[in-house]
């Protein structure tokens, strides 16, 4: 009858466990969980220790008495080694379910308390993790209590496995946005440009936000910004399919609204590739005009010499990839004391807030009369919080760059 009653009360254990051990994707956070788990359920103490580089481990989770954690004294990092027994003084060995997690049990003290210790190692496909101690302060643990650890172990070590897989995935296509970001081509010298991108959270998903910018012929110089709807490494991917199409449709020297029809279809064309929304600017220096089309994009803002703001009323077409058409081209002169600036929505738009709103938050921003590009673009993104924006930001700021006086260069 104890030998089912203790059956029993393994199995409810275990079953708590899948609830209750690695809800969330975090590694971290599993580790809490997990010890968490074991101090409700199994023991009077948990802790997990994770590997670190050098052979060090770091304890990323304690929960019960201190005087009980501190008698568990773990082994030496070498104990973290996959396939091999803890090293240091010799303990009795636990039988585990499989080869490679051996676990330990050894009796300690501290403060006059007596602890007994079942340290069970985390172990992925060939790494290691860390390590798990276990610890109660009256009797030892039976075999189904062990059984638990063990399976509790092995069922955070499932997770953090998972956590890190994602976590390398998420790095992967951060990397690959910001290399494809972080350096717009040139533009013509008579155009000065600064610029920015802010991933959304300190591991989130990255998403399909871009910019880029286009040499053409006579010193014109075409800017664009677009988003990829979603996140992710496939976002990142459609995103730098439309700008690598996006260029060679503009090196033909189309008008900006013809660009846009062009990569429209060639992108309906394409099932698998993700709508998209974009802006085009093509800016000519020397006449002192920009021609803007756009798919579906917000509205760029216009900074005159005095700082302050208003939005440039853009036509909209539909998004990229949907095969409607229908852009137009819409020009209007820029000055050299003016700045323009092309965004994506994680910079204005707010959960529960009416874009026209998150709009206006932007126009009503003042700038410092003649500040560099670079300030302008940082008072933008710190105007906005940018840095707690709800999605990812992307942002290129423009202006001409004044011709020489000529008046005053044959006086000198």
């Amino acid at each position: 009858m104890a030998e089912r009653d203790g059956a029993g009360a393994r199995l409810h254990a275990m079953e708590e466990a899948l609830d209750r051990v690695g809800t969330t994707g975090d590694e971290r956070e599993t580790c809490r969980e997990l010890a968490g788990f074991l101090a409700r359920t199994v023991c009077d103490a948990a802790a997990v220790d994770l590997a670190g580089e050098g052979g060090w481990s770091e304890r990323v989770a304690a929960v019960g008495p201190a005087e009980l954690l501190d008698a568990a004294r773990p082994g030496p990092p070498s104990t973290l080694a996959p396939h091999s027994p803890a090293s240091g003084p010799s303990y009795p060995q636990v039988r585990a379910p499989d080869e490679g997690r051996v676990p330990r049990a050894w009796t300690g003290s501290s403060r006059g308390r007596t602890a007994h210790v079942v340290s069970v190692p985390l172990l992925g496909p060939g790494e290691a993790y860390g390590q798990l101690l276990a610890v109660r302060g009256r009797e030892g643990f039976d075999d189904h209590e062990r059984a638990t650890l063990h399976f509790a172990a092995r069922l955070a070590s499932i997770h953090i496995g998972h956590a890190r897989r994602l976590s390398a995935t998420e790095r992967t296509a951060l990397d690959l946005q910001r290399a494809l970001v972080a350096a717009p081509g040139r533009p013509h010298p008579n155009l000065d440009i600064a610029s920015r991108y802010l991933p959304v959270g300190p591991r989130a998903l990255v998403g399909g936000d871009w910019f880029e910018t286009v040499r053409l012929h006579f010193g014109r110089t075409l800017l664009v910004i677009g988003d990829v709807m979603g996140h992710g490494l496939e976002a990142a991917v459609d995103m730098n399919a439309y700008r690598s199409v996006l260029r060679e449709i503009a090196s033909t020297e189309l008008a900006p609204h013809r660009v846009l029809r062009r990569l429209d279809a060639l992108s309906a064309a394409d099932e698998g590739r993700r709508p998209a929304t974009c802006l085009l600017v093509r800016i000519d220096p020397a006449r002192r005009t920009a021609v803007y089309a756009s798919a579906g994009h917000l509205p760029p803002a216009l900074f005159g010499g005095d700082g302050r703001g208003a939005l440039v009323d853009v036509p909209v077409g539909p998004p990229l990839g949907t095969g409607v058409g229908g852009y137009e081209a819409f020009a209007r002169p820029i000055r050299d004391d003016q700045t323009l600036l092309l965004y994506t929505d994680g910079l204005v738009e707010r959960r529960g807030e009416d874009i026209d709103t998150s709009l206006s938050r932007l126009a009503a921003l003042r700038m410092a009369p003649g500040a560099p590009l670079a300030d302008v673009v940082d008072a933008v993104c710190g105007g906005l919080d940018a840095g707690h924006a709800e999605d990812d930001v992307a942002v290129l700021a423009a202006r001409l760059r004044p011709r020489p006086d000529p008046s005053r260069t044959h006086g000198a």
